[in-house]
């Protein structure tokens, strides 16, 4: 067994998780509940493996139809929805699910067990512990499932923490927290099929605006929570003056 192999498939997602953790500095979860999250995503492989295999039996479709297919339902559909249902069963009731920054963390973990674990049967098993894969999934393909989650997660905490959205609107952002990361997984692995070398240009920009667009929305929620707890802080030292006055 070569260690080294084994080192460069899991250190992406856990190095990934670290700085999502680090990122969410002002009320972080704990740890034991994100260790618990991420290892429920690595054992969503398990599932998911059946459903896409099942998925693949149906493929009538040949050339683009059947990249088509097979990126948006196959992949895209299926790996989304199993991540997306580890944070609804074992996260979204929480009690520490409560700002909307929670919801991208928790999403994040999710996906990132689920990569690492993904990472690993390609890595190490399917291409024959391949040094330059290894690289180039770590560069791409790991980093891709976090930016998927930050969308889901961005969604799901609209659907749990948007105070002044309708019954209606909550339910709008829930179905937004499946099929907006669904189309974005599937987009990522249709333009991969079709040739990343013919289409390298439309690959880069597409990666490019997946960054751009998560970075600021975990800058959004990171201003949310960071405004949730100077205004928990205040209320704590009127609080505080209160009961001192009182004495």
């Amino acid at each position: 067994m070569d260690l080294r192999i084994w080192i460069i498939a899991i250190i992406p997602g856990v190095v990934l998780a670290i700085t999502i953790y680090m990122l969410d500095k002002y009320d972080r979860e704990p740890v034991s509940m994100l260790l618990k999250i991420f290892f429920l995503g690595a054992l969503s492989v398990i599932p998911v493996i059946v459903v896409e295999n099942f998925l693949l039996g149906l493929n009538v479709f040949s050339g683009v139809l059947g990249a088509f297919y097979t990126s948006f339902i196959v992949a895209g559909l299926t790996e989304e929805f199993f991540k997306r249902q580890v944070v609804l069963r074992w996260a979204f009731d929480d009690v520490h699910f409560h700002e909307k920054l929670d919801g991208i963390v928790f999403c994040v973990f999710a996906a990132l067990g689920f990569a690492t674990v993904e990472n690993i049967s390609y890595v190490v098993f399917r291409f024959d512990a391949n040094v330059y894969v290894g690289i180039m999934r770590g560069v791409l393909s790991v980093p891709a499932h976090m930016l998927f989650a930050i969308t889901m997660g961005y969604y799901l905490s609209l659907a749990k923490c948007c105070r002044s959205c309708s019954y209606e609107e909550r339910v709008g952002y829930l179905r937004k927290s499946l099929y907006v990361p669904m189309m974005l997984h599937g987009t990522f692995n249709f333009i991969l099929m079709l040739g990343v070398e013919k289409y390298f240009f439309i690959f880069i920009l597409y990666v490019g605006y997946l960054w751009k667009v998560n970075i600021k929305r975990i800058r959004e929620y990171t201003m949310d929570s960071k405004l949730n707890h100077t205004h928990a802080a205040e209320n704590h030292e009127i609080k505080s003056h209160e009961q001192e006055d009182e004495e």
